[in-house]
C-alpha cells in the first residue's frame, strides 16, 4: 500500500520518501529570485471617491508593498543551505 501502481501480478513497488528539506529549499530559491527581481509587490485597490445618493465615483489605486533585496538574499542563501543539508545526508 502506498507504493506506485503496478501492472496486475507484479509486487508493489515501494515510492521513494519525500525529500522535504529538498523541496522547502526550491521553494525557497525559487521565491528569493523572485523577490529579487520584482522588488515588491503592486495591488490596485478601489475606493469610493465621491458618493452622492445614488451617485457613486470610484478610483483604482495603485498600492506598492515594497520587499527589501536582503529578505532576497535570506531566502536564496537559506535555500541553498537547506538543499546543501539534505544532499549531504
Amino acid at each position: 500500500m502506498g507504493g506506485t501502481a503496478s501492472p496486475p501480478g507484479l509486487p508493489e513497488t515501494p515510492s521513494p520518501p519525500m525529500k522535504t528539506k529538498s523541496i522547502v529549499g526550491i521553494v525557497l530559491i525559487a521565491l528569493g529570485v523572485i523577490a529579487l527581481a520584482y522588488q515588491g509587490i503592486t495591488y490596485t485597490s478601489k475606493a469610493d471617491t465621491i458618493d452622492l445618493g445614488p451617485l457613486k465615483i470610484t478610483a483604482a489605486q495603485k498600492k506598492t508593498i515594497p520587499v527589501p533585496p536582503i529578505v532576497g538574499v535570506l531566502s536564496l542563501v537559506g535555500g541553498i543551505v537547506l538543499l546543501v543539508m539534505d544532499r549531504r545526508r
